[in-house]
């Protein structure tokens, strides 16, 4: 990672990236193909505005990455949400440091809140695992109807739907401050797994979309038997 990149909790006077933030989420899902909960230039500045964000700068003012906090079922719960980094500065390492600055804040700010995230990218759930976060069912999420109708600007969101909320192509992870795993024990976990994790977000996918399509014809949908399954009820 280059040496001069700034990350700093974000504050009022970096409003003005506030668009070519949400441009960037915007262009990067399209360009991944996959779903993100589509979020407003004047959402993004607010969260500067109440320091509940993390923007990543070079010293000349270019604009490199940010991450911003929300507070789910009276603060029970808090995500760290719209993870973005430019793309001149992307496997550069700066996405790890953006959430481990972000991670921090959130417990700072919400020491007892479980933190959580939802991801179609292996690259962020390794980053998750060092942090102490681990793999969870959908249904230890928050069940506050104000997040998941934030998941409706998502072009998967009738997969989401389609599944009772209980599935999607996201993978959902969960750091608990009152009961879990030393960072070390769920990195170590991720990467004796990683391969698995690998094939089995493909296989998730690939069922989802089979799924979902066989109940827009009106065909039954066929379920997966496997240890995934029960894991997350696919």
């Amino acid at each position: 990672m280059e040496q001069n990149i700034i990350v700093r909790v974000a504050n009022s006077g970096d409003t003005g990236y506030a668009q070519t933030i949400t441009d960037e989420m915007e262009s990067s899902a399209k360009a991944r193909g996959t779903g993100i909960a589509k979020r407003s230039p004047e959402y993004v500045a607010k969260k500067m505005e109440e320091g509940k964000a993390v923007i990543a700068l070079l010293p000349d003012g270019t604009w490199v990455g940010f991450c911003y906090i929300e507070a789910w079922g009276h603060d029970s719960f808090v995500a760290n949400s719209g993870l973005i980094v430019s793309p001149p500065f992307r496997k550069s390492g700066v996405a790890k440091l953006i959430k481990q600055t972000i991670f921090n804040l959130s417990r700072e700010k919400y020491p007892t809140s479980k933190i959580f995230g939802l991801t179609t990218g292996l690259a962020v759930m390794k980053i998750n695992s060092d942090l102490g976060y681990e793999p969870v069912t959908y249904s230890e999420l928050t069940d506050d109807e104000e997040f998941w109708a934030g998941c409706k600007s998502c072009v998967n969101y009738e997969v989401l739907m389609s599944k009772d909320r209980k599935n999607c192509f996201c993978t959902a992870m969960l750091y608990d401050p009152a009961d879990h795993y030393e960072p070390e024990e769920t990195s170590s976990d991720f990467k004796t797994k990683s391969k698995i994790y690998e094939r089995f977000m493909k296989l998730k996918q690939h069922k989802l979309l089979r799924m979902f399509r066989k109940k827009e014809n009106g065909g039954a949908a066929i379920k997966p038997k496997s240890f995934f399954h029960h894991l997350f009820h696919l």
